[in-house]
Protein backbone atom coordinates (compact mmCIF):
# COMPACT_ATOMS: atom_id res chain seq x y z
CA UNK A 1 0.00 0.00 0.00
CA UNK A 2 1.31 3.18 -0.71
CA UNK A 3 0.15 7.25 -0.18
CA UNK A 4 -1.86 8.71 -3.04
CA UNK A 5 -2.63 13.22 -2.56
CA UNK A 6 -4.73 14.74 -5.12
CA UNK A 7 -3.00 17.75 -5.67
CA UNK A 8 -3.98 18.86 -8.90
CA UNK A 9 -6.84 21.93 -8.35
CA UNK A 10 -6.28 25.33 -8.63
CA UNK A 11 -8.16 26.73 -5.25
CA UNK A 12 -8.74 29.99 -7.14
CA UNK A 13 -10.62 31.61 -3.79
CA UNK A 14 -7.41 31.60 -2.38
CA UNK A 15 -5.66 34.10 -4.62
CA UNK A 16 -3.58 35.53 -4.38
CA UNK A 17 -1.42 32.46 -2.94
CA UNK A 18 -2.51 30.01 -5.76
CA UNK A 19 -1.71 32.91 -8.59
CA UNK A 20 1.79 30.80 -8.28
CA UNK A 21 1.32 27.87 -6.15
CA UNK A 22 -1.32 24.96 -6.58
CA UNK A 23 -3.51 24.83 -3.28
CA UNK A 24 -1.60 21.94 -1.69
CA UNK A 25 1.52 24.02 -1.26
CA UNK A 26 -0.10 27.39 0.65
CA UNK A 27 1.52 27.06 3.31
CA UNK A 28 -0.16 26.51 6.86
CA UNK A 29 2.14 26.49 9.26
CA UNK A 30 5.21 28.15 8.62
CA UNK A 31 6.58 26.49 5.75
CA UNK A 32 4.34 23.90 6.06
CA UNK A 33 2.10 22.79 3.37
CA UNK A 34 -0.78 20.69 3.12
CA UNK A 35 1.15 18.69 1.23
CA UNK A 36 3.71 18.51 3.94
CA UNK A 37 1.01 17.29 6.48
CA UNK A 38 0.14 14.41 4.05
CA UNK A 39 3.47 13.28 3.32
CA UNK A 40 4.12 13.02 7.11
CA UNK A 41 1.16 11.54 7.55
CA UNK A 42 2.04 8.85 5.40
CA UNK A 43 5.80 8.75 6.86
CA UNK A 44 4.60 8.20 10.15
CA UNK A 45 1.77 5.08 9.27
CA UNK A 46 5.11 3.51 7.51
CA UNK A 47 4.30 4.37 3.86
CA UNK A 48 7.41 4.95 2.22
CA UNK A 49 6.13 5.54 -1.21
CA UNK A 50 3.66 8.21 -2.37
CA UNK A 51 2.10 9.32 -5.94
CA UNK A 52 0.55 12.72 -6.32
CA UNK A 53 -1.52 13.74 -8.94
CA UNK A 54 -0.77 17.28 -10.53
CA UNK A 55 -2.38 19.89 -12.70
CA UNK A 56 -2.62 23.49 -12.17
CA UNK A 57 1.14 25.60 -11.05
CA UNK A 58 2.22 21.44 -11.47
CA UNK A 59 6.32 23.27 -11.90
CA UNK A 60 5.89 24.00 -8.51
CA UNK A 61 5.58 20.46 -6.89
CA UNK A 62 8.23 19.00 -9.40
CA UNK A 63 10.61 21.85 -8.04
CA UNK A 64 10.11 20.51 -4.14
CA UNK A 65 10.08 17.07 -5.31
CA UNK A 66 13.45 15.94 -4.25
CA UNK A 67 13.27 18.26 -1.04
CA UNK A 68 10.24 16.65 -0.06
CA UNK A 69 11.60 13.23 -0.60
CA UNK A 70 14.34 14.08 1.54
CA UNK A 71 12.23 15.74 4.76
CA UNK A 72 10.13 12.61 4.83
CA UNK A 73 11.70 10.05 3.72
CA UNK A 74 9.58 8.97 1.06
CA UNK A 75 9.71 8.04 -2.78
CA UNK A 76 7.37 10.26 -4.78
CA UNK A 77 5.88 9.67 -8.33
CA UNK A 78 4.47 12.62 -9.64
CA UNK A 79 1.44 11.57 -11.93
CA UNK A 80 -0.06 14.50 -14.74
CA UNK A 81 -3.24 15.52 -14.81
CA UNK A 82 -3.96 17.38 -18.30
CA UNK A 83 -7.17 18.44 -17.67
CA UNK A 84 -6.86 19.76 -14.14
CA UNK A 85 -8.19 23.29 -15.16
CA UNK A 86 -11.04 21.92 -17.31
CA UNK A 87 -12.29 19.22 -15.47
CA UNK A 88 -12.83 18.14 -11.63
CA UNK A 89 -11.36 15.97 -9.49
CA UNK A 90 -12.89 12.45 -10.85
CA UNK A 91 -10.84 12.72 -13.85
CA UNK A 92 -8.68 13.62 -11.39
CA UNK A 93 -8.22 10.41 -9.23
CA UNK A 94 -9.05 8.10 -12.83
CA UNK A 95 -5.30 9.54 -13.33
CA UNK A 96 -3.99 7.89 -10.69
CA UNK A 97 -5.75 4.38 -11.63
CA UNK A 98 -2.59 2.16 -12.50
CA UNK A 99 -1.38 3.57 -8.55
CA UNK A 100 -4.76 2.34 -7.26
CA UNK A 101 -3.97 -1.29 -8.04
CA UNK A 102 -1.12 -1.26 -5.43
CA UNK A 103 -3.91 -0.19 -2.77
CA UNK A 104 -3.30 3.25 -1.35
CA UNK A 105 -4.41 5.82 1.13
CA UNK A 106 -5.94 8.50 -0.58
CA UNK A 107 -5.45 12.30 0.84
CA UNK A 108 -7.09 15.14 -0.76
CA UNK A 109 -4.82 18.71 -1.59
CA UNK A 110 -6.49 20.40 0.72
CA UNK A 111 -7.34 18.58 4.22
CA UNK A 112 -5.35 19.23 6.92
CA UNK A 113 -5.84 16.29 9.15
CA UNK A 114 -3.96 14.62 11.98
CA UNK A 115 -2.19 10.81 11.41
CA UNK A 116 -4.77 9.63 13.78
CA UNK A 117 -7.14 9.62 10.37
CA UNK A 118 -5.06 7.18 8.72
CA UNK A 119 -4.39 4.99 11.82
CA UNK A 120 -8.15 4.59 12.26
CA UNK A 121 -8.24 3.16 8.44
CA UNK A 122 -5.63 0.65 8.91
CA UNK A 123 -7.03 -0.26 12.14
CA UNK A 124 -10.12 -1.03 10.48
CA UNK A 125 -9.40 -3.17 7.71
CA UNK A 126 -9.35 -6.68 7.26
CA UNK A 127 -13.11 -7.34 7.23
CA UNK A 128 -13.42 -7.63 3.97
CA UNK A 129 -13.75 -3.95 3.17
CA UNK A 130 -12.45 -2.82 -0.17
CA UNK A 131 -12.98 1.17 0.24
CA UNK A 132 -13.32 2.19 3.42
CA UNK A 133 -13.97 6.48 3.79
CA UNK A 134 -12.93 8.33 6.69
CA UNK A 135 -16.42 10.29 8.15
CA UNK A 136 -16.78 12.80 10.88
CA UNK A 137 -19.89 11.95 12.64
CA UNK A 138 -19.24 15.11 15.03
CA UNK A 139 -19.17 18.25 13.25
CA UNK A 140 -22.59 20.45 12.59
CA UNK A 141 -23.12 20.02 8.81
CA UNK A 142 -24.55 22.51 6.39
CA UNK A 143 -24.83 22.94 2.97
CA UNK A 144 -21.34 22.94 1.18
CA UNK A 145 -20.48 19.82 3.44
CA UNK A 146 -19.78 16.23 1.69
CA UNK A 147 -22.50 14.59 3.39
CA UNK A 148 -22.94 10.42 3.37
CA UNK A 149 -25.59 8.35 4.62
CA UNK A 150 -25.34 5.18 5.89
CA UNK A 151 -26.98 1.97 6.50
CA UNK A 152 -26.03 -0.16 9.18
CA UNK A 153 -24.05 -3.13 7.87
CA UNK A 154 -24.33 -2.01 4.33
CA UNK A 155 -21.99 1.06 4.45
CA UNK A 156 -22.62 4.09 2.39
CA UNK A 157 -25.82 4.50 0.74
CA UNK A 158 -25.25 8.33 -0.34
CA UNK A 159 -22.36 10.73 -0.36
CA UNK A 160 -23.32 13.98 -2.05
CA UNK A 161 -22.73 17.72 -1.17
CA UNK A 162 -26.87 18.12 -2.04
CA UNK A 163 -28.38 16.62 0.57
CA UNK A 164 -30.23 18.08 3.96
CA UNK A 165 -27.48 17.90 6.44
CA UNK A 166 -30.27 17.01 9.09
CA UNK A 167 -30.46 13.40 6.48
CA UNK A 168 -26.73 13.00 6.94
CA UNK A 169 -24.51 10.21 9.20
CA UNK A 170 -21.85 12.45 8.93
CA UNK A 171 -18.93 14.00 6.50
CA UNK A 172 -16.35 12.71 4.30
CA UNK A 173 -13.17 14.20 5.17
CA UNK A 174 -11.16 13.58 2.36
CA UNK A 175 -9.17 10.74 3.10
CA UNK A 176 -10.04 6.74 2.25
CA UNK A 177 -8.70 3.94 2.44
CA UNK A 178 -8.36 2.06 -0.93
CA UNK A 179 -7.84 -1.45 -0.97
CA UNK A 180 -6.25 -2.73 -4.52
CA UNK A 181 -8.91 -5.33 -5.71
CA UNK A 182 -11.40 -2.32 -5.69
CA UNK A 183 -9.14 -0.32 -8.21
CA UNK A 184 -10.22 -2.19 -11.78
CA UNK A 185 -14.04 -1.33 -10.40
CA UNK A 186 -13.45 2.12 -9.23
CA UNK A 187 -11.62 3.56 -12.29
CA UNK A 188 -14.46 2.38 -14.22
CA UNK A 189 -16.94 3.57 -11.92
CA UNK A 190 -15.25 7.12 -12.09
CA UNK A 191 -14.68 6.56 -15.78
CA UNK A 192 -18.42 6.29 -16.65
CA UNK A 193 -18.51 9.90 -14.03
CA UNK A 194 -16.31 12.20 -15.86
CA UNK A 195 -18.04 10.77 -19.05
CA UNK A 196 -21.38 11.61 -17.79
CA UNK A 197 -20.48 14.70 -16.53
CA UNK A 198 -16.22 16.35 -16.40
CA UNK A 199 -17.43 18.82 -13.46
CA UNK A 200 -18.13 15.74 -10.96
CA UNK A 201 -16.53 14.84 -8.08
CA UNK A 202 -14.58 12.00 -7.33
CA UNK A 203 -17.14 11.02 -4.59
CA UNK A 204 -19.99 10.92 -7.19
CA UNK A 205 -17.36 7.57 -8.73
CA UNK A 206 -18.07 6.30 -5.24
CA UNK A 207 -22.06 6.91 -5.46
CA UNK A 208 -22.07 4.95 -8.73
CA UNK A 209 -19.76 2.09 -7.65
CA UNK A 210 -22.54 2.04 -5.00
CA UNK A 211 -25.44 2.42 -7.29
CA UNK A 212 -23.90 -0.87 -8.63
CA UNK A 213 -24.48 -3.08 -5.44
CA UNK A 214 -20.66 -1.89 -4.25
CA UNK A 215 -20.40 -1.49 -0.53
CA UNK A 216 -18.50 1.32 0.45
CA UNK A 217 -17.61 1.16 3.90
CA UNK A 218 -16.75 3.92 6.73
CA UNK A 219 -14.62 4.11 9.85
CA UNK A 220 -15.83 7.22 11.88
CA UNK A 221 -12.72 9.55 13.17
CA UNK A 222 -14.26 10.31 16.30
CA UNK A 223 -13.64 14.16 17.53
CA UNK A 224 -10.88 15.13 15.69
CA UNK A 225 -9.59 18.44 14.36
CA UNK A 226 -9.44 18.98 10.41
CA UNK A 227 -10.21 21.77 7.95
CA UNK A 228 -10.90 21.13 3.78
CA UNK A 229 -9.07 24.63 3.04
CA UNK A 230 -11.35 26.04 0.35
CA UNK A 231 -10.81 29.85 0.76
CA UNK A 232 -9.44 32.20 3.01
CA UNK A 233 -11.79 31.70 5.70
CA UNK A 234 -10.64 27.88 5.92
CA UNK A 235 -7.07 29.06 5.64
CA UNK A 236 -7.04 30.10 8.67
CA UNK A 237 -8.82 27.28 10.35
CA UNK A 238 -5.93 25.36 9.10
CA UNK A 239 -3.41 27.45 10.50
CA UNK A 240 -5.03 27.17 13.79
CA UNK A 241 -5.05 23.77 13.70
CA UNK A 242 -1.95 22.67 11.80
CA UNK A 243 0.60 24.06 14.14
CA UNK A 244 -1.11 21.42 16.63
CA UNK A 245 0.29 18.01 14.82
Amino acid sequence: MIGLVLAAGAGRRLRPYTDTLPKALVPVDGDTTVLDIALKNFAEVGLTEVAVVVGYRKEAVYARKEALEAKYGVTITLIDNDKAEEWNNAYSLWCAREVLKRGVILANGDTVHPVSVEKTLLAARGQGQKIILALDTVKSLADEEMKVITAEGKGVQRITKLMDPADATGEYIGVTLIEAEAAEELADALKATFERDPDLYYEDGYQELVSRGFTVDVAPIGEVSWVEIDNHDDLAKGREIACQY
